[in-house]
């Protein structure tokens, strides 16, 4: 290690996993034309590094090599070497994995490439420990190699890097198909259904991740096809992870997968997008059964972003790490002695008990899979068969629990806490954004609408640039980095998502002009899709569509569904245009393979339908016309675009942003709703249970069989 105050390059960056590595004697440089130039000036291959500040195994690689002098020696003799933030450059990241993909068959972080000067790869890996070992090859030996392979077989290793890219351009080309139907909506169900864990949820046997957007794509077909086994398959996975140690049973919030196939040991690390994404996904989980613990579940989430993610100005944190005192899960996990200290007698029989605690620790090390001593919290009974076996009721159940867990909370408090990734992402604070509003609107809660609304405005005032575009990061004081698709897609799904809390218009008005800069500089205008950089960035080896829904969707199945609600509430034919190319562009894709875009298939149900168009008409915060917008609010409706035009105003607002409303006035001078499904229009009601009757059409059971 480099002695203090003795920093290289990544010094004068923003981001914290730079930082982070700034003190490394590897004579590191950030992305950008200096080392580019200088390697073609010194004839040396790039060494490229890709991380992010709270991965795992970033760290364990950087202690073991990136910290070691003999290994920086060798690298910086061998290499310019260049670290990349994922999180700050995706464009960058998404390439590089995909090379690694293609040439292993497999990939992940730390993302190792070896290239060209001219950004042209010619090897690709992820973690590689200093000295080879269980047939995985150190940098120890393959530096040397490398180096060897440079100097004497150079013109072999340009040609092979020109393969390489020639495979990459290759694989983001797409060709337009058939519109997605039925059968391909079908083909996903039973994929996920052979996949199901039918014993402890979730899908696959380990390591298990939430993948909520899968659990959103069954609740819409559950309301499609009537289905009750994919409202099963739902259920159970939401409530496995609640009880389970990936959910933090102190502090609240969900870790960033499990490890084994039961949810009980997690990778610790907390991402924003979780937290967001796992909040929509129990959210409508509530809306469509009602059950209260997918209500508390989501509260449970939101109370810990809001107490320990957001920034003083509203905009929301990006991670906490796994790692403390360089020790995975230290913070998270009790040991009885720990316990026994802090709770008397009769609180430590019964939290041990609820929490599945036993003196000589249930935490098992994933590499040497011993007992650790320590306890990961975790539920194996509901909190209701709970509550029975020590005879109380659930009200009181749940008081005591609370009582013992603001206790070890406060205590835990006093720990080394993990390192919190401050920097504010556009894009995952338009997920928070989303999560937060839908929230707001569905338990009627002002705080959580709030929230969202500081976190719009934190964006519309911070991460702009002079022309009102959007930028992807901000940290410090500073944004800085032209906003990819994600960006926008994820943030105008906010917005509309807030729209629909609020309902005030000039949040329509802007989502607007956001999808209108989307299109303007992402719309590849020949084949149709976005690309996931604007036309003015900076030029990499490929320019990509991204459509895979991995851990978060992809900006083209945000992007779809966006266009196709902006289309419902505008009157806007070019939107639902647009949507129609971009669903066809990706066709073949998502035939061959349908688990990989299930936010996709959430926005071909969309347009499918049945889809509802709903104005609600009536003066404003009238008992009449609040009682049809409470119906809504209480109804799972997936599909609907809902619209207010208030009637004690003269010439609102809507009639000139939505093109299809003017005339939607009160019907017998009471609040009125039209509905319109799939483009064809029902007679106007004032009654409740009538519009309720139109958006819940006798379901479609083609698909359940």
């Amino acid at each position: 290690m480099k002695d203090k105050g003795n920093y290289n390059r990544l010094i004068n960056e923003k981001s914290p996993y730079l930082i982070q590595h700034a003190q490394n004697p590897v004579d590191w440089y950030p992305w950008g034309d200096e080392a580019f130039q200088k390697a073609k000036k010194e004839n040396k291959p790039i060494f490229l590094s890709i991380g992010y500040s709270t991965c795992h195994w970033c760290h364990v690689m950087a202690h073991e090599s990136f910290e070691d002098n003999e290994i920086a020696d060798l690298m910086n003799k061998t290499f310019i070497s260049i670290k990349v933030d994922r999180e700050e450059r995706p464009d960058i990241d998404s390439i590089y994995m995909t090379v690694c993909q293609l040439m292993n068959r497999s990939g992940g972080w730390p993302l190792t490439i070896i290239m060209t000067p001219e950004k042209k790869p010619f090897f690709a890996g992820t973690y590689f420990p200093k000295e080879s070992r269980f047939g995985r090859m150190g940098l120890k030996e393959l530096i040397p190699k490398i180096k060897e392979l440079w100097n004497n077989e150079k013109e072999k290793l340009i040609e092979s890097s020109e393969k390489i890219t020639a495979l990459l351009q290759e694989a983001t080309s797409e060709a337009p198909g058939l519109s997605l139907n039925e059968r391909d909506l079908k083909n996903a169900m039973q994929q996920l259904t052979t996949n199901y864990d039918e014993k402890y949820g979730g899908f696959g046997e380990r390591p298990k991740f939430p993948s909520p957007h899968n659990l959103l794509f069954l609740l819409r077909m559950w309301k499609r096809t009537g289905n009750e086994q994919l409202l099963s398959m739902v259920e159970n996975t939401l409530q496995a992870m609640r009880l389970g140690g990936i959910f933090d049973h102190i502090g609240f919030g969900f870790h960033r997968y499990s490890t084994d196939r039961t949810w009980l040991v997690p990778h610790f690390e907390k991402m924003l997008y979780d937290q967001a994404m796992l909040a929509i996904a129990y959210t409508e989980a509530y809306q469509a059964t009602k059950n209260p613990m997918y209500e508390s579940t989501s509260k449970e989430i939101f109370n810990y972003v809001l107490r320990d993610m957001v920034s003083e100005n509203g905009g929301f944190y990006s991670a906490e790490d796994a790692d403390s005192e360089g020790i995975e899960g230290k913070f998270y996990v009790w040991n009885y002695s720990e316990l026994q200290a802090q709770l008397e007698k009769e609180d430590l029989e019964f939290f041990t008990t609820v929490y599945n605690v036993r003196k000589d620790g249930n935490y098992r090390e994933e590499a040497t899979q011993k007992i650790t001593g320590e306890n990961i919290l975790h539920l194996t009974k509901p909190f209701e068969e709970l509550a029975n076996e020590f005879k109380m009721s659930l009200e009181n159940f749940f008081s005591r629990l609370h009582n013992i867990r603001q206790k070890l909370f406060i205590e835990r408090e006093k720990r080394i806490h993990p390192h919190k990734d401050d920097k504010i992402l556009t894009d995952w604070n338009g997920l928070m954004i989303a999560a937060l509003a839908l929230g707001g609107y569905v338990f009627n809660e002002p705080k959580y609408i709030e929230a969202a609304k500081r976190g719009v405005n934190f964006i519309l005032k911070n991460l702009r640039d002079t022309e009102g575009r959007l930028l992807h990061r901000f940290r410090k004081g500073s944004a800085e980095l032209k906003a990819f698709l994600d960006d926008y897609a994820f943030f105008i799904w906010g917005i509309l998502n807030f729209y629909e809390a609020t309902l005030d218009e000039k949040y329509l008005e802007l989502a607007i002009e956001m999808m209108e800069d989307q299109l303007q500089y992402y719309w590849d205008k020949e084949i149709g899709a976005f690309y996931f950089t604007a036309n003015d960035a900076e030029e990499l080896i490929a320019r990509r569509k991204e459509i895979y829904d991995g851990a978060i969707p992809s900006g083209n199945s945000v992007a779809m569904l966006n266009l196709l609600r902006l289309s419902q509430l505008t009157g806007e034919q070019d939107y639902e245009t647009k949507a129609d190319i971009l669903g066809r562009v990706f066709t073949e894709n998502i035939k061959n393979s349908a688990l990989g875009f299930t936010f996709f298939l959430s926005a071909t149900d969309f347009v499918l339908g049945p889809t509802f168009s709903l104005v609600i008409s009536g003066d404003t915060n009238k008992k009449d016309t609040n009682l049809l917008l409470e119906t809504i609010r209480d109804n799972y409706l997936p599909n609907k675009a809902l619209l207010f035009r208030p009637t004690d105003i003269e010439s609102p607002k809507i009639d000139e942003i939505s093109n299809f409303i003017t005339y939607f006035d009160k019907h017998e001078d009471k609040a009125t709703a039209y509905i319109c499904i799939n483009k064809t229009c029902k007679p106007p009601t004032n009654n409740p249970e009538k519009m309720l009757e139109y958006l819940n059409p006798k379901r479609n059971g083609n698909l359940a069989n």
